[in-house]
């Protein structure tokens, strides 16, 4: 271990990092929800699943664990350190949802979806009336360009793209 690298020490468990301003926020029970808490908690983030429809919460997509809290409308503790990811861009509720995560202060927030097709939030959100500076909040698509395909794979990307900014690098290989 070296008093002059304290990053040794920590990645080789000498030192626990302090992770207190971390906290995940995954909108909407899906898998890539379930395993983005999952490997959120590995990586120190308290995690919460917002998923308005109970019955969804409760469903077969739903993460499970001691660590996830299970949410219905955004907590009232979001602030400046929480990111929040929205996992299916397909939901009814997307607009609202959305637009009351928006209303407080987070640090990130992004919706999946393939880059190549209209971002729906887009207009859900302007016919809500969300401002457009808002709406320009909204990060996609989300993540590093990995070559994605599966859930595992998409919360993985997501959370290396989620590290890299909150570290202020731009992922990847560029050093």
């Amino acid at each position: 271990m070296s008093a002059t690298d304290p990053s040794c020490d920590v990645a080789h468990g000498a030192v626990q990092p302090d992770h207190s301003d971390r906290a995940l926020v995954a909108v909407f029970a899906s898998p890539v929800a379930a395993f983005l808490l999952r490997y959120g908690a590995d990586l120190g983030f308290r995690g919460v699943l917002l998923e308005p429809d109970k019955e969804r919460a409760d469903g077969p997509d739903a993460p499970a664990g001691p660590a996830i809290d299970v949410v219905a409308e955004p907590p009232a503790w979001l602030d400046g350190t929480a990111d929040v990811v929205v996992t299916d861009h397909h939901r009814p509720e997307l607009g609202p949802v959305l637009r009351d995560v928006l209303a407080r202060r987070v640090r990130w927030v992004g919706v999946m979806g393939n880059p190549r097709h209209p971002a729906p939030h887009v207009p859900a959100l302007e016919e809500l009336g969300v401002p457009a500076g808002d709406i320009a909040r909204v990060h996609r698509p989300i993540g590093l360009n990995i070559g994605s395909r599966t859930p595992a794979e998409i919360a993985l990307a997501t959370l290396a793209g989620l590290l890299a900014d909150r570290n202020g690098r731009p992922g990847g290989f560029a050093f």
